[in-house]
């Protein structure tokens, strides 16, 4: 059992007891580290628990699913960056790349259940997914949150219920999916009475009246069942089990019943053999002196669960020592399968005990979190391979952080520049340079999960059109080219004009007047003087061709010197200040949505902005029906600024 963990002074003594092969110099260096950033600071989640108390108690338990000595010292290290002096490049410096990369997405992940209140179990799911590229952050995770529930009851009230349905909804289902029985049962049996008080006692009461009512028979089926096998000469271990609280809710839920009567597999017994061949043997002798139940036998021997678990399942009637009535189901397994049942793929760090368990070792250390959820066994046979790595990934984004340790997430692939503008867009605008790391790097630099990004800017915006080919992000490649039109138009549109009139002159057409009314109309449609301007202004900012800007103008316009033409009456764009786009400094061109005219409307209504192709925003009300089927990354709030 791994409950009633507490560490007591120095954790050093206790880890080097559990784990004799870690370098006691290192581990010690890296416990003083923490006790000296830690301090006497609590953590910000319960009532009582220190800092220093969290991190001994998370490692201790995890010293008992892993012997890395990297991810020991990176639990213990976990918390410094929510102290005012820890930082990752520190971190480096003193332990090395690889546990600081470990502290860093355990950091991440660490936001999912102490400050992130506003994504979904989804998409905390898909964020397990895309950071915990190391077996080991999950595990560090999960021995955290299996630690944190200790102290369930000293949980601050409005974090205690969220940390618990997180708990039974991701964290554990997480802790199954890898196998790791023990700390699956931990959480769910320390949240499911804080999450469901009444099912809980509801349930607590039947199982008492049941104990009441056999008297506790399965401490004396399994001496029985012990010496009937030892007698056949099987030796074995015998232990018994009763279906764990949360377990009970599920499937009386899944099947609307509400007695624990109809459970079949409420009682269980395992049955620890030395070999594979005394499974089945033991299975057939204790057909013999039980009564099979039809349908009730599982072969996860031969046919091992995705996880990797493996066990013969029986389920009998009238086991020696156990009432005629009841239904006990009988698991049968070797050593190996038991610690695998226990620890999942955590119990390859424990154990090595033949070349292949060697060869499982080294690939369980390389695999990720994102390919176990692919899998559809680990192991299953003599000279399978645990972990060929997968080239696609299952999510296309990563997660950063910022200095003071918020996350911003951003595509795979996304650059310091896309960071900068998805903090804010005055940050953007004013990049000058980056550090990653504590590293200056690149502008295009991929950022990578875990990384720590931190914006150095200059005093006033200045941006670059190469920068239109740096970012990765719709948003910021959006706000970049609002800018240049916003503040860099007569510059573009004087570079385009020189452009478009060299294509003409090449092809021996006027040049443009002032009016550019070659491009009156374009594609069939009347152009105001504004949208002519942009046209010449995305060709002089190298986003349009001229050749290109051509094509749209009718043929008979092309040969001719440019006529004043009948068109279309389109509003020009609004020059005055009356709406912004919200948390925005700086003034960005919009136009007024003719659909449905918000502006005309004395009690101003809500509004959106819809970003267009063009970069230009056109200023919708939030009820236009237009709007509805617009992608989100091309909508803006918006707000009125005057009358």
């Amino acid at each position: 059992m791994l409950t009633g963990i507490v560490a007591t002074g120095n954790a050093v003594t206790s880890l080097r007891k559990l784990l004799p092969q870690l370098n006691e110099a290192r581990l010690k260096k890296a416990w003083e580290y923490a006790r000296r950033h830690y301090g006497d600071r609590g953590r910000e989640l319960t009532t009582s628990t220190s800092l220093i108390q969290s991190a001994e108690e998370s490692t201790l338990l995890l010293s008992k699913i892993c012997k890395d000595e990297d991810a020991i010292i990176a639990s213990l290290l976990q918390f410094v960056l929510r102290t005012p002096d820890g930082s990752l490049e520190d971190i480096g410096k003193e332990f090395g790349r690889p546990v600081r990369d470990l502290v860093s997405r355990v950091h991440l992940l660490s936001h999912l259940y102490v400050t992130d209140w506003r994504k979904s179990v989804e998409d905390m799911k898909l964020m397990l997914v895309s950071v915990s590229d190391d077996m080991r952050v999950l595990l560090i995770t999960l021995s955290a949150v299996t630690a944190l529930l200790e102290h369930v009851q000293e949980l601050r009230h409005e974090h205690r219920t969220r940390i618990c349905k997180q708990s039974l909804q991701l964290f554990a289902p997480v802790a199954a999916r890898l196998g790791i029985y023990v700390l699956k049962y931990q959480l769910e049996k320390r949240a499911f009475p804080v999450c469901y008080p009444t099912d809980a006692e509801h349930i607590g009461r039947q199982l008492a009246m049941i104990h009441e009512e056999s008297g506790g028979f399965l401490a004396k089926t399994s001496h029985s069942i012990r010496d009937f096998l030892s007698e056949q000469g099987i030796r074995c271990e015998v232990m018994a089990r009763e279906k764990q609280p949360y377990s009970i809710f599920l499937k009386m839920h899944s099947r609307s019943i509400n007695t624990l009567e109809k459970i079949v597999d409420l009682f269980a017994i395992r049955v620890i053999v030395p070999s594979v061949e005394d499974c089945y043997q033991a299975l057939g002798l204790l057909h013999r002196v039980a009564t099979p139940v039809s349908g009730r036998f599982k072969d996860y021997i031969s046919f091992p669960k995705p996880n990797g678990y493996r066990s013969l399942h029986t389920c009998v009637l009238g086991l020696p020592g156990a009432p005629r009535t009841a239904m006990v189901e009988v698991q049968i397994r070797t050593n190996t399968m038991h610690r695998e049942a226990e620890f999942g793929i955590a119990a390859h760090w424990m154990y090595k005990e033949s070349s292949d368990g060697e060869k499982v070792l080294e690939a369980a250390g390389k695999l990720g979190f994102s390919e176990m959820l692919l899998k559809q066994s680990v192991g299953q046979k003599k000279g399978t391979s645990v972990g060929t790595p997968i080239s696609a990934t299952l999510v296309d984004n990563i997660y950063v952080l910022t200095p003071q340790g918020d996350i911003i997430e951003l595509p795979e692939g996304g650059t310091p520049l896309d960071f900068a503008f998805m903090v804010h867009t005055d940050l953007g605008l004013k990049f000058k340079g980056a550090k990653v790391n504590g590293a200056i790097v690149p502008i295009a630099t991929k950022l990578e999960n875990g990384d720590v990004v931190e914006i150095i800017t200059h005093k006033h915006p200045q941006p670059t059109l190469h920068w239109l080919k740096v970012v990765r992000t719709s948003s910021a490649r959006t706000k970049l080219k609002a800018h240049f039109f916003a503040h860099n138009r007569g510059e573009y549109l004087t570079k385009g004009k020189t452009s478009l009139n060299r294509e003409l002159t090449d092809r021996g057409l006027p040049v443009l007047d002032n009016d550019l009314s070659l491009f009156s109309t374009v594609d069939g449609r009347a152009l105001a003087l504004r949208e002519r301007e942009d046209i010449v202004v995305k060709v002089g900012m190298d986003a349009l061709r001229a050749s290109a800007a051509l094509r749209g103008v009718p043929p008979e316009k092309r040969g001719a010197s440019a006529k004043a033409s009948t068109r279309k009456k389109v509003r020009p764009a609004t020059s005055a200040a009356l709406v912004t786009v919200v948390g925005e400094s700086l003034p960005l061109p919009y136009r007024f949505a003719q659909c449905c005219a918000p502006e005309k409307e004395k009690a101003r209504p809500e509004i959106l902005g819809i970003v267009t192709r063009n970069g230009r925003i056109t200023v919708h009300r939030n009820s236009c029906h237009v709007i509805k089927g617009v992608s989100p990354t091309r909508k803006l709030p918006m707000e009125w600024t005057s009358k």
